[in-house]
């Protein structure tokens, strides 16, 4: 089991906030809002970071996403009047290594504010064991798997296979959230108060639901869940549990024969009695699974966007939602 931890201090925000200001580029001293909008334009590469700018900027801001809802933002690809919306903004905000597309154009472009929420907390390697990295692959279907990847130029992990999934964790998520109040403070300085207040507000309400998690986790019959995509490595991290996905970090990779055969061992040697799936991609790999070996299926929600078919309209709801569909699936109290 992992060891948990603690809420943010005051030095860690601190700290946090000095790393992410040593990443981006900001305005001058000279306010960032100025312009035909009147606002702070800020440009948020997909729901998660689209949240933050929303509730830390609050009225002085407008957030565009790249991101449409309901649209898988891992294979997003930037279209030419993106590119101009991100020429036209004061910030962008993103996370390197989520989205090819977006790191390329945010890369190239001459917006003077970029934030990388990856800069502004620790990223990990979770889901090295899930489809595509097993030694039981044969090396043809390696080869294929690189060739696609170089095809479509799609790598969506991280160095040494860093988990980009930040967010699904309420601390880090906290932790990211302190580092965008502080650039958004610099970057547009005659706001800055609102946006301290609003980042602790936020900041807040994250430390409430990450207790909410710990102490609805925390009197559990089993500590092993199944997903298709392994987006929930730092959220199992934090509360002592064990994700075992089908896929990998990309959540359209195929697994392997030996992956599915090993994962249906799995569930059965330690009593697995859901297969959780998420709403913006395809959920045969999970019925498939949980019928060849007898189990439910369920929605875990990655919030890589919000949709009609969302357990929720914003991120605390959908995280509520997750917090009880894990509860149901581990046995908690």
């Amino acid at each position: 089991m992992n060891v948990r931890r603690s809420h943010i201090s005051a030095a860690a925000l601190a700290a946090v906030a000095a790393l992410g200001l040593g990443t981006l580029t900001a305005c001058s001293s000279d306010s960032a809002a100025a312009g035909d909008s009147g606002t702070f334009d800020v440009v948020a590469s997909f729901y998660p970071m689209a949240f933050l700018a929303e509730r830390i900027g609050g009225e002085h801001v407008s957030v565009t996403s790249l991101t449409e809802p309901g649209q898988e933002p891992h294979d997003l690809e930037i279209s030419a009047k993106q590119t101009a919306q991100l020429e036209e903004s004061d910030a962008a905000l993103y996370l390197k290594g989520l989205q090819p597309s977006v790191d390329e154009a945010i890369g190239q472009s001459p917006v003077e504010t970029k934030i990388d929420a990856a800069t502004l907390t620790s990223l990990e390697a979770h889901g090295a064991e899930a489809g595509g990295h097993e030694e039981e692959h044969a090396e043809e279907e390696h080869a294929e798997e690189e060739h696609a990847e170089e095809e479509h130029g799609h790598d969506h992990e991280h160095k040494d296979g860093e988990d980009p999934h930040v967010w699904l964790d309420p601390v880090k998520y906290a932790e990211v959230a302190e580092g965008v109040g502080k650039a958004f403070a610099k970057a547009d300085p005659d706001h800055a108060a609102d946006y301290e207040k609003n980042t602790a507000t936020l900041v807040g309400e994250l430390n409430e639901l990450d207790e909410k998690f710990e102490t609805g986790l925390a009197n559990r019959k089993k500590s092993v869940f199944i997903t298709t995509h392994a987006a929930f490595g730092h959220l199992a991290e934090r509360y002592g549990l064990t994700e075992e996905a089908i896929s990998g970090l990309d959540p359209e990779s195929e697994p392997s024969g030996a992956r599915v055969k090993e994962l249906q061992g799995m569930a059965k040697a330690d009593g697995v009695t859901t297969v959780f799936y998420e709403t913006l991609v395809s959920d045969r790999a999970a019925k498939t699974l949980a019928g060849d070996t007898g189990l439910r299926t369920d929605v875990l929600d990655p919030l890589e966007g919000i949709t009609d078919a969302s357990r929720g309209d914003d991120y605390f709801q959908v995280m509520e939602a997750n917090l009880k569909a894990l509860q149901r699936a581990l046995g908690a109290k």
